[in-house]
């Protein structure tokens, strides 16, 4: 499911929530939408993360992804 599609889906809940309440089949949804949002949020901020590049004052360039592990936790 796209990003868009995602938030959509999870604002459309959380709406149906506070003005009527949702089902346990709406509310298992909503759990996993958030879920597989906040997936998608930490593998966007890992892969940022990991292209940064520090240069040195002696010029040289320290990178943080090889330096730190590109770890996936």
């Amino acid at each position: 499911m796209k990003v868009e599609e995602l938030t959509a889906r999870i604002n459309e809940l959380y709406h149906k929530s506070k003005a009527e309440g949702l089902t346990e089949e709406e509310k298992e949804e909503q759990a996993r939408l958030r879920q597989e949002y906040i997936e998608n949020v930490r593998a966007n901020l890992r892969g940022q993360l990991s292209s940064i590049r520090i240069q040195n004052e002696d010029g040289s360039i320290t990178d943080l992804g090889k330096e730190h592990g590109n770890s996936a936790n």
